[in-house]
């Protein structure tokens, strides 16, 4: 399958590239960085130091955006380290950037491969924003979007109801979400559930690798700040769910396609994705729709139904159970198992 994968790159995301590239069924195309976990600069050495250690220098791997589309830029240097890996100060890469931004990336990939592309953020969705103002035909030239972002029912990890990745920036989050294409939005609700243990960290210490051992390294600082606020030692593989289920490798036994919008108005509820749950709804934008609904209803019913459902809000498929256990224990066997060509 050929992904394109949009990164922040901190902790979590390194582990989801790693498990890209460890997976027979991904054809990473390339890769896009921004903002996020750490400066887009950062994110991208990051990304490279990384396909260094796996023997992946072919992936072109292009800078993006570098601050928010209106807002100023905030990293997460209390989560990821202030080198966005742990603050291990890994050795460079040795490898440079593409020369092709990132949003430029989007765009030419899609059009080479119309139909076939699927993109995957995982960071803020900025990139994502800036090529869809760019070439408005993007919708109709991907395969679907599978992103790492927002929560339904789950409490929020940078406000009581908003997750970071659209806390980050909620204005690029609401041009994408309204955009004419299939989502699938991996968020908090999922990703809290897949939570490496330290019983998965001693699969990788059995199997002794170059990535095995310079990921357990990296995520030492992601433990702690997670098991601060679990009570407990874990850490959510959030970005690493969205690669799974973008290939089809995770069992989701719950999901919904409903409309979403994004808060960005100031104060508690900024970032928030509203996931519109109401039953109603979920017949509306099934297969029934809006237009059949109102055809059965008196005329003078019509405008206040469609007022209250209009039909051009988006359509995106939210996902709120997985199978999180096996989906980890997949998820460490395969990078467990990996071994470079180089």
């Amino acid at each position: 399958m050929k992904l394109l994968l949009d990164c922040d790159t901190g902790i979590d995301d390194a582990v989801a590239i790693a498990y890209a590239l460890a997976s027979p069924e991904a054809e990473v195309l390339g890769i896009g960085t921004a903002f996020g976990n750490t400066e887009v600069e950062l994110a991208a050495e990051n990304t490279l130091k990384l396909l260094a250690l796996m023997g992946r220098a072919n992936i072109p791997v292009a800078l993006g955006a570098h601050k928010p589309m209106q807002r100023p830029l905030i990293t997460a240097g209390w989560v990821q380290g202030e080198d966005g890996l742990g603050n291990t100060n890994m050795p460079a890469s040795g490898l440079s950037v593409s020369g092709e931004h990132a949003v430029d990336q989007i765009i030419r990939l899609a059009r080479a491969h119309p139909g076939e592309l699927t993109l995957v953020p995982v960071g803020r969705l900025t990139n994502l924003a800036l090529a869809l103002l760019k070439e408005p035909a993007l919708p109709s030239l991907v395969r679907r979007v599978v992103l790492m972002g927002g929560t339904a029912v789950e409490p929020g990890n940078v406000g009581p109801l908003a997750e970071a990745n659209i806390w980050g920036d909620p204005e690029a989050a609401s041009v994408v979400f309204a955009a004419n294409w299939p989502i699938t939005m991996v968020g908090l609700d999922v990703t809290m559930r897949a939570l490496l243990l330290p019983e998965h960290i001693e699969r990788w210490q059995q199997a002794d690798t170059p990535l095995t051992r310079w990921l357990e390294r990296v995520l030492e600082f992601y433990f702690g700040y997670y098991t601060a606020m679990l009570g407990y030692r874990a850490c959510a593989m959030h970005d690493a769910v969205a690669i799974g289920v973008a290939l089809d490798l995770v069992g989701v036994r719950e999901a919904h396609t409903l409309p979403v919008t994004i808060s960005t108005h100031d104060g508690p509820t900024l970032g928030m994705t509203l996931v519109d749950r109401r039953p109603l709804v979920s017949s509306l934008y099934g297969e029934q729709g809006i237009d059949a609904l109102a055809a059965n209803l008196a005329e003078h019913h019509r405008p206040h139904v469609r007022a209250l459902f209009p039909a051009e809000m988006g359509k995106t498929t939210v996902l709120m159970e997985i199978g999180a256990q096996e989906f980890m224990a997949h998820l460490v066997e395969r990078i467990a198992t990996y071994r470079s060509s180089v």
